[in-house]
């Protein structure tokens, strides 16, 4: 089967690489172009671009898809199938109608619940028991095209952002995998009900407001590691808030119920959040304990509310 492919971040390379591996051809990758990044704001190309150029792959990066030169480019590569994985840019429906078989897209959730940017994360912040995988066709619509395969997988109380991508990556990969082997077939018509719209994550929501319920705060944590990392004001300090976890406590939302070997409990609106992980601005990552040998944060003192 001769493959396109279109993805970007390390979710697109793990089925990246499962294509290669399967021994499907894949005449040419697309992935968006390099990004400024790190303190040092080097341009670092993305994980599709290093494996895509390790594989020795014909490798285009377009800032959009509307330049007639990369729809020729694709034409001229008779595809059977575009395969897309988080790639980041539209498909204008004359890249849809390119390949013999059309374009086909991995999304991290159970469509039609969380189409859009960020599946993965507003599943966490939801409180959803599951999540999954779907295989889809891809119309002009935002994740609204035929599921042709799903697949569930349960979210753990502990899963963090990071944890559930790595697991929906694999699951993904496979299922691709496995729908490349049965094409063509038809896909299943999405339901008109129980849509829901997976925005991209603003920063600002990552800030941690004590006057909402410490269950939705622990799920903020989870949800937001490891990009755009949780945060909180304590004194003249900025944390950077990587685990914390819910209790039953109370107290005023924001007072400082306990700091010690066991973490920093503050208290929420309802119950009490510990926080286990903590980084302040231009340091590592550390223990809340260990955090606490250095600075001493008395109980009874107040968190301020950090603004967005």
């Amino acid at each position: 089967m001769r493959l396109g492919f279109a993805g970007t971040p390390d979710f697109a390379a793990v089925a990246l690489r499962a294509l290669l591996v399967a021994g499907h051809e894949v005449e040419l990758v697309l992935t968006q172009p390099d990004r400024a990044a790190g303190r040092g704001l080097a341009m670092r190309p993305s994980p599709v671009k290093r494996l895509a150029q390790a594989a020795g792959l014909r490798l285009l990066q377009p800032p959009t898809l509307r330049d007639p030169l990369v729809e020729q480019e694709i034409r001229s590569r008779d595809l059977d199938v575009l395969v897309v994985a988080a790639y980041g840019l539209i498909l204008p429906q004359a890249i849809l109608d390119l390949p013999l078989w059309g374009c086909i897209n991995i999304h991290a959730s159970l469509l039609p619940r969380w189409r859009g940017a960020a599946p993965i994360q507003r599943a966490i912040l939801a409180g959803d028991r599951e999540t999954g995988i779907s295989i889809m066709q891809m119309d002009a619509g935002l994740d609204s095209g035929p599921v042709l395969l799903s697949a569930r997988q349960d979210i753990r109380d502990d899963d963090t952002a990071a944890s559930l991508h790595d697991r929906l990556a694999d699951l993904g990969a496979g299922l691709l995998l496995e729908v490349l082997d049965r094409l063509p077939f038809a896909g299943c018509e999405q339901p008109a009900e129980g849509i829901a719209y997976a925005a991209k994550i603003d920063k600002a929501e990552a800030v941690l407001d004590w006057r909402l319920p410490a269950v939705q705060l622990a799920r903020q944590v989870r949800a937001f590691n490891p990009l755009p990392v949780a945060r909180c004001s304590l004194g003249s300090s900025v944390l950077k808030v990587w685990a914390a976890r819910p209790l039953a406590a109370c107290g005023a939302p924001g007072l400082v119920l306990g700091a010690g070997r066991d973490g920093l409990l503050i208290a929420c609106g309802e119950g009490a959040l510990c926080i286990e992980e903590v980084q302040q601005a231009g340091g590592r990552r550390m223990s809340a304990a260990e955090f606490l040998n250095g600075l001493a944060v008395p109980v009874g003192s107040r968190c301020p509310l950090l603004a967005p």
